[in-house]
């Protein structure tokens, strides 16, 4: 299954794909909690509040891994990390089947041994209900429940954040502002060289080419490749490029050259991250968000001094559902509906009126301009956009509090799109529950349109072919 990155889309696209990611896929009330919990040095319930299932298990590594790791662990954000992981277009959903490595652990005295990698897992298209991740360890083995139900279990050389630490680690995200660019450097130098890149518009925004040397730089010393060498950079499917990086030690890296790469390098892949500009950034540059709808680490580090917001009530954004009485013209005069008891009535008829004009209805009647808006609330309401935005990101709580908010916590819901919604965000539900189990596949799904039948987990024996009978 082929998935669009967001970093390729048009600036236009992007300036309107991203703020609806930023309010939807990772929700204040998430991030409250799970900083809350993570300041309280509880990262199990941190990753618990931020979606984010924990398949690790600390007994199992060496005393001499398992302080560094137990460290790393008590400062994930995994509200920021969820934050910062690559999305695909048009809705903003997790990149699927991703591993992405966030820290490796070099034991000493293992040689040449593959090192334990910490890293967080995205599942598979046809089980991303609710956009829960993972989070497990890797050794190079596929021995691991969660890796041999993973279509991709060995970490992504292109999607990591083990020299990003910034975009994860609490301790770290200080980092953010130098790494993506957003300050000149502290030596006055000014910003670098940029060189030409084949295929692109010279000062193409969306490619960070002004980081390029320096990142790279990072990474090829992380593969004990020295300061200079070569990366492969990968800018989306068949365009990928070979950066020719020279540095001395104590030198500024520069690109030397830029060539196509045929694809058969086995240079170090320069990691997305470090290869797009952070969209925060670019939404910010533009004015499309203000620093307060970011995440609290993220603004901190890009804008330290932010303006006092300014006097005023904040307005409400679009799709939140409507106000506590709205107005309807019935029957020439203005009238208004609301909730009474814990579910939308209108005001201005009494309960002898409303009971006739259901059993008129019933019989086949137009009902009551009143009535109307009551039925199309239910079926289809005004927040339906922002109902289903937030079900495909998984906050199955706001999206909740906004149906309750219109309709009333006794509300029942009718037929229509807003009730398919839920009882579809339901059954993938259900659907992730299976994947997890190991008890359901793709091939599952291909033959099954129903994800509530019982599936045999047992492998089936293959069917011996008929011998022909003699005539």
């Amino acid at each position: 299954m082929h998935t669009s990155s967001a970093n390729r889309d048009s600036r236009s696209s992007l300036l309107s794909f991203w703020p609806r990611v930023r309010e939807f896929a990772v929700p204040a009330s998430m991030i409250e909690t799970a900083t809350a919990r993570r300041e309280a040095g509880d990262w199990a319930g941190a990753c618990a509040a931020a979606g984010v299932d924990v398949d690790l298990h600390l007994r199992s590594v060496a005393r001499d891994l398992a302080t560094r790791l137990r460290a790393d662990l008590r400062h994930l954000a995994p509200d920021l990390l969820r934050w910062h992981l690559p999305r695909i277009a048009p809705h903003g959903l997790l990149r699927p089947g991703l591993t992405i490595a966030l820290a490796r652990y070099h034991s000493p005295g293992h040689g040449d041994r593959t090192p334990l990698h910490l890293v967080v897992r995205t599942p598979p298209a046809w089980a991303d209900a609710g956009q829960r991740i993972s989070l497990a360890l890797w050794d190079g083995s596929h021995t691991e429940p969660t890796a041999r139900r993973h279509p991709h279990p060995h970490p992504s050389r292109r999607f990591r954040l083990d020299l990003h630490r910034h975009l994860w680690d609490a301790r770290r995200t200080g980092e953010l502002g130098d790494r993506a660019g957003a300050f000149p450097p502290h030596d006055g130098s000014g910003p670098p060289s940029v060189p030409d890149v084949p295929g692109t518009e010279r000062g193409d925004h969306r490619l960070a080419v002004d980081r390029w040397a320096a990142e790279a730089a990072i990474l090829l010393r992380a593969e004990g490749r020295g300061p200079g060498g070569t990366v492969s950079v990968r800018m989306g499917r068949r365009r990928r490029l070979l950066l020719h990086l020279e540095a001395e030690e104590d030198q500024t890296p520069r690109i030397a050259a830029v060539t196509a790469d045929p694809g058969r390098s086995t240079a170090p892949v320069l990691p997305d991250a470090a290869t797009w500009v952070l969209p925060d950034l670019d939404l910010l540059r533009t004015g499309a968000i203000e620093p307060d709808r970011l995440h609290p680490l993220v603004a901190r580090a890009l804008v330290p001094d932010p303006a006092p917001p300014g006097p005023g009530p904040a307005l409400p954004r679009t799709g939140e559902g409507a106000a506590p009485e709205r107005p309807v013209e019935c029957r020439g005069a203005r009238h208004r509906i609301g909730l009474v008891d814990g579910v939308l009535a209108p005001f201005d008829h009494d309960a002898a009126e409303i009971r006739r004009e259901e059993l008129l209805v019933a019989l086949g009647g137009t009902p009551l301009p009143c009535l109307q808006a009551i039925d199309e609330a239910h079926r289809r309401p005004d927040c339906l956009t922002g109902v289903r935005e937030r079900l495909d990101h998984g906050d199955i709580a706001g999206a909740l509090a906004v149906v309750e908010g219109l309709l009333g916590p006794e509300a029942v819901l009718r037929d229509g799109p807003l009730r398919d919604e839920l009882e579809a965000a339901a059954r993938r539900r259900i659907t992730y529950g299976l994947f997890r189990a190991d008890l359901i596949g793709p091939g599952h799904l291909r033959r099954r349109t129903d994800p509530l039948r019982p599936v045999d987990p047992r492998p089936r024996r293959p069917r011996r072919p008929r011998r022909a009978q003699p005539r």
